[in-house]
């Protein structure tokens, strides 16, 4: 008996991967609660800031794209950059294409991968069963990533907590429990804005501190891109375009470079239908940095240094940080401590070769893990484009 691949994850990238292993031909188990993360870490009322063409999850058989599924679900077409896209509509779409696609997924999770005697994997799931792999595939997404900066932990020493002084943007799905309370929101990117706005609509009094040099800033509407630039699902510039549909020379980049660029590129900024949103509703103070946080009574109060060098406290109902995600492989606690220790690393991301294969043979990661190794892209659905068919093949042609 042929042993199948093991895809772990249902977001994305692990729906994407999962279709084009199985149109080849090649066994797939696909283990995961479809589009978890987007239906319970992400706020109600959402919307995404991709646009239609840059929120299709790749697959080699026409008729599953977004556009195709609001056809299919009988709702107005999405199709250009000027479309938004609810959250809701996305994970039904995404929802959507793992029924017609892979309606075998077990929504069961992975307690731990290690390598077998034969070269292959062993499994373990919840449901007690064992069973072994030829080969297996990591694209589990945001799942255990998020990220609280040292110097706001000082009030969460339990760590973030949504019923706590400070928590995590992904840990709130409804965001009207702040309404008529005082929110502070740490952060400049489209998670902060656009949580902040939201919580704003909902009632709460809502200030924005965005740390370091920049400013909070909004992309240009379609319209007023340059003209004479390629397009990339980003907008038009020559570095995005690169980035997008050619990351192959990205993993041969000095580390620190590649690092920085992931970090910098595409970095913060919101979309441009969230100005009007936002504007007049949102109190925004920009500070040099965050000093620490503490809650002597409860609630938190931060200490901040103002570009003028003085030190002012801040103080709130509660705080959240939308600070975005950390790739750390020792997060990943469902790889065996051989497997992780054997994993070729660079600042806890694992250093990914061609098809996205790892250091330890059979073993892929996608999706934001390989971030580090493929570029910006990868931190994007429409990254799916480029790494599911790649890592399909490299799979095909080690284990066909």
């Amino acid at each position: 008996m042929i042993r199948p691949v093991a895809v772990i994850g249902a977001g994305p990238f692990g729906l994407s991967t999962a279709a084009h292993l199985r149109a080849r031909g090649i066994p797939v188990r696909v283990f995961g609660d479809p589009m978890v993360s987007w239906r319970d870490h992400m706020p109600e009322g959402m919307i995404l800031k991709s646009t239609p063409a840059a929120s299709n999850l790749d697959c080699p058989q026409r008729g599953h794209t977004l556009a195709d599924y609001c056809d299919a679900a009988g709702i107005r077409r999405l199709v250009t950059d000027e479309d938004i896209i609810p959250v809701e509509t996305f994970i039904a779409y995404g929802e959507w294409f793992q029924q017609k696609l892979l309606p075998d997924l077990e929504q069961v999770r992975v307690v731990s991968v290690d390598r077998d005697k034969t070269g292959g994997f062993e499994l373990k799931l919840d449901s007690g069963e064992l069973f072994t792999a030829r080969a297996v595939v990591v694209a589990t997404g945001l799942s255990g990533l998020a990220h609280l900066p040292a110097e706001l932990a000082g009030a969460a020493a339990d760590g973030p907590a949504p019923t706590g002084p400070v928590s995590h943007s992904s840990q709130h799905h409804d965001l009207t429990r702040f309404a008529g309370k005082e929110l502070i929101v740490v952060g400049a990117g489209q998670s902060a804005l656009e949580t902040a706005a939201l919580a704003a609509e909902a009632g709460a009094q809502v200030r924005i501190v965005s740390r370091g040099r920049g400013r909070v800033a909004f992309g240009a509407p379609p319209w007023e891109q340059p003209k004479f630039r390629p397009e990339s699902p980003f907008g038009r510039a020559w570095s995005l375009w690169a980035l997008s549909y050619y990351p192959q020379p990205y993993r041969f980049l000095p580390a620190r470079t590649r690092h920085y660029l992931v970090r910098r590129v595409l970095g913060p900024l919101g979309a441009w239908w969230l100005r009007d949103r936002f504007a007049d509703k949102v109190q925004v103070q920009e500070v040099e940095r965050v000093l620490g946080t503490d809650a002597p009574d409860g609630s938190p109060v931060l200490t901040v240094r103002t570009h003028g060098g003085h030190t002012e406290q801040l103080s709130a109902d509660h705080v959240i940080a939308a600070t975005g995600y950390h790739v750390n492989i020792a997060a990943m606690d469902f790889l065996g401590h051989e497997l992780r220790t054997r994993l070729a690393v660079s600042r806890g991301t694992p250093r990914l070769g061609a098809g996205y294969v790892s250091s330890v043979p059979g073993l892929y990661f996608t999706g934001l893990p390989a971030a580090s190794s493929y570029g910006p892209v990868m931190r994007f659905v429409c990254g799916t484009a480029f790494a599911s068919p790649r890592l399909a093949q490299h799979l095909a042609a080690a284990y066909g």
